[in-house]
């Protein structure tokens, strides 16, 4: 027992210096933003004042941070679960081990070292209504119908930054589902083989249900990264046309630093750390569960 005690402050000794630099980074943060978000604190003076709930009263009476969070909503369903699908697919061909499947896994994997602001400058260009790509490849198959101001139309502004952020990052849902793929046992393949499973079946009746874990891994970085979703906004649309790409963390940063109200700006942060902790710990608790 004297040796185990002493083991055990050894380990802590070992984790201290991450636990002060995690809570000078992090966690003081944490507990500054909480502290601003109760004041009206413009983020620029030395001077403020305490404002109690205030700022959160305005914030959930404001239609446009409700019109985020819905925005928010949209775009993790939109991006997470068809990525996660696209990268399923993909993992399951590439792991058949086809010739060429190594350059494959290379280009799909390439979006995700590559900047945000290249990728949506591509796509900007891919997307422009007059001479763009993807309106000009539309018009050519006699598909005029489709064809439409992508980035311009609030009806299908968002879904256009979506399909850029699946673009992204569908490479990273493959390359986890591979990894996944690569520990599974032969032997659950063989017995499907002998019992006549086909492809499909298996694919669908083992494989998927044996990567659980893989899909609730995707789900929970697909919450906080949906949550974080900033810089592929604001590159391809700024929020709008009007408020119809607007998501919490852009309307967050207009103000902080376009209406200079840091309390608010503050106010909404919490409010995102929230709603990341606790879709995650449902998403945990449902993992658990299965």
């Amino acid at each position: 027992m004297k040796k185990r005690g002493k083991s055990d402050r050894i380990a802590y000794l070992y984790i201290f210096p991450l636990m002060i630099l995690s809570f000078a980074i992090v966690y003081y943060c944490i507990i500054d933003t909480v502290f601003v978000s109760f004041t009206d604190w413009d983020g620029m003076s030395a001077e403020f004042n305490i404002v109690g709930a205030s700022n959160y009263v305005k914030m959930l009476k404001d239609p446009v941070f409700w019109g985020s969070v819905c925005n928010n909503l949209i775009f993790f369903v939109g991006t997470v679960f068809v990525q996660a699908f696209i990268g399923f697919i993909l993992a399951v061909f590439l792991k058949t081990k086809l010739p060429g499947t190594g350059i494959f896994k290379a280009v799909y994997f390439m979006p995700i070292a590559m900047a945000t602001s290249i990728i949506t400058s591509i796509f900007k260009i891919l997307m422009d209504p007059t001479n763009g790509v993807l309106n000009q490849f539309l018009r050519s198959v006699h598909l005029d119908m489709f064809a439409c101001n992508w980035l311009g139309d609030p009806k299908v502004a968002l879904f256009s930054v979506i399909l850029v952020n699946i673009f992204q990052w569908m490479g990273f849902s493959m390359m986890t589902y591979y990894a996944g793929l690569m520990g599974l046992p032969d032997d659950v393949y063989e017995a499907a083989r002998i019992d006549g499973a086909g492809f499909f079946k298996t694919v669908f009746h083992i494989t998927f249900p044996m990567l659980r874990g893989t899909t609730n891994v995707l789900v929970i970085l697909g919450i906080v990264g949906s949550l974080k979703t900033f810089d592929i906004v604001k590159l391809l649309t700024g929020g709008g046309p009007g408020r119809s790409t607007t998501v919490m963390n852009t309307y967050l940063y207009e103000k902080a630093f376009n209406d200079f109200n840091a309390g608010g700006a503050a106010s909404i942060g919490v409010s995102i750390l929230i709603l990341a902790v606790v879709m995650s710990f449902i998403q945990i608790r449902l993992g658990e569960k299965e």
